[in-house]
């Protein structure tokens, strides 16, 4: 019998620029996931969850039709009933769409609402930067007020020094408003005119189409010319000149440093007045970790009343690196204890322990299999596990079970009733306080 020769059948791999989190790098996600939830509740911020598919008209809207984002970066389909959808490339747009969906602002009041999840853009895949890439964010909607910026402000401050970040910068600018920036742009078009011809093939299309743009050229050879530009900041009205003013008494009067960067505009739209950026010396040239800034113009963009909002979006993909390289942060459920079990009669009580201890809060491993001591005490050294629960024929005999700290080797009998108490007040369980 001739054998017919199999073909070989190439493994299917994740999309470029996406990529997959594995354990044991998912647990820092979870624990730095985790200092940002308790963080913005601290200050009632709330949980908000949007789709990721979106129409593709929010965007276009909100972001600007000749931003890059809009031009050359979203994802966008037609689906089976020809409607126009995009995968949401940031989540300020939805949010806001669902705050006038859900007609939140017959409330009154003043909604904060935090989100996390992934957003998607056809960029060029590099160090922290993804097609599929993940974002923590909180907005305010519903005041202009000078306090609430220097508050959410204030808020990251306390973030990133909870994530162990020591190296970090607040940069801050005005963009003004409907009223000021108009004669803004006249002035910096007028300005462009006699440079754009030094500038890169993208900053003469920006500089006809939306000439804020230009400040954010990256290439290098453009940055000195980009320099001598009016800076806006120089040409608020009264009114942005006065909130700018309070932003930073209120950053001062709190302690909070901060640089002034009259660059700063943002790649989005919908900004006005307070922008701002916070960077990370560990990230390198790619330094931005989080920015946001108001846009009190954005609801009406997308036909709701007119409602004031404030807002950051912070790159998680980023922030985790530079929390790894801080390396203050240490990941979220590590394994509790694993139970050692020697002999048939000892699998039962095993199980039985195993079962109390998941239940009060701890996470526990144990074996299928019956295993030699030096065996099961090498398997929970791999997995990483705090204690190690030995339990054999003579534990059982003498109703005490070995509890062993594989951190410092220190071993103590303790009672099957009061291991769980005992595991607790050395490992702790649940949510710290953010004072601790």
């Amino acid at each position: 019998m001739v054998e017919v020769a199999r073909k070989k059948i190439e493994p299917v791999r994740s999309v470029k620029g996406t990529r997959d989190l594995l354990p044991p790098e998912t647990g820092l996600w979870q624990r730095v996931e985790e200092e940002a939830r308790r963080v913005f509740e601290a200050y009632n911020f709330r949980e908000i969850r949007t789709p990721v598919l979106e129409e593709t008209a929010l965007f276009r809207r909100s972001v600007g039709v000749d931003t890059d984002i809009v031009t050359k970066e979203m994802y966008t389909f037609e689906d089976r009933d020809r409607e126009s959808l995009t995968l949401r490339p940031e989540a300020t747009a939805s949010v806001v769409r669902a705050y006038i969906e859900h007609s939140l602002f017959n409330e009154g009041g003043i909604h904060k609402f935090y989100y996390l999840g992934p957003m998607f853009r056809r960029e060029r895949p590099q160090k922290g930067r993804f097609r599929q890439f993940y974002q923590i964010g909180a907005e305010v909607l519903g005041s202009d007020h000078p306090a609430v910026d220097v508050e959410l402000l204030e808020m990251l401050t306390l973030l990133v020094e909870r994530l162990g970040l020591r190296d970090v910068r607040l940069l801050v600018n005005s963009v003004g408003c409907a009223r000021c920036r108009p004669e803004y742009v006249k002035i910096l078009k007028q300005a462009l005119e006699g440079v754009k011809s030094k500038l890169c093939a993208d900053c003469q299309r920006r500089a006809e189409t939306n000439p804020l743009r230009v400040f954010d050229c990256k290439v290098e050879a453009d940055q000195a010319t980009i320099a001598g530009l009016p800076r806006i900041i120089d040409h608020l009205c009264p009114e942005c000149r006065q909130h700018f003013d309070l932003v930073t008494r209120g950053l001062k009067e709190r302690n909070i440093s901060y640089s002034i960067e009259p660059r700063l505009v943002r790649g989005l739209d919908y900004y006005t007045r307070t922008t701002f950026e916070m960077t990370s010396g560990a990230l390198g040239a790619q330094n931005a970790l989080m920015g946001g800034g108001r846009y009190d113009g954005l609801a009406e963009l997308l036909g709701g009343p007119p409602t004031p909002g404030f807002g950051v979006a912070i790159g998680e993909d980023r922030l985790l690196l530079a929390v790894a390289e801080a390396g203050a942060l240490e990941p979220s459920s590590p394994l509790g204890a694993y139970i050692a079990w020697m002999g048939d009669g000892a699998y039962g009580p095993a199980q039985k322990l195993a079962r109390e201890l998941r239940h009060s809060g701890l996470s526990v491993e144990i074996g299928y299999d019956a295993r030699k001591l030096k065996k099961s005490l090498g398997a929970a050294s791999k997995l990483g596990a705090r204690f190690a629960i030995i339990l054999g024929e003579g534990e059982l005999a003498s109703g005490r079970y070995q509890v062993k700290d594989m951190t410092s080797g220190q071993q103590e009998e303790v009672e099957p009733a009061r291991i769980a108490a005992h595991l607790k007040q050395r490992i702790g369980t649940g949510f710290r306080s953010l004072a601790g």
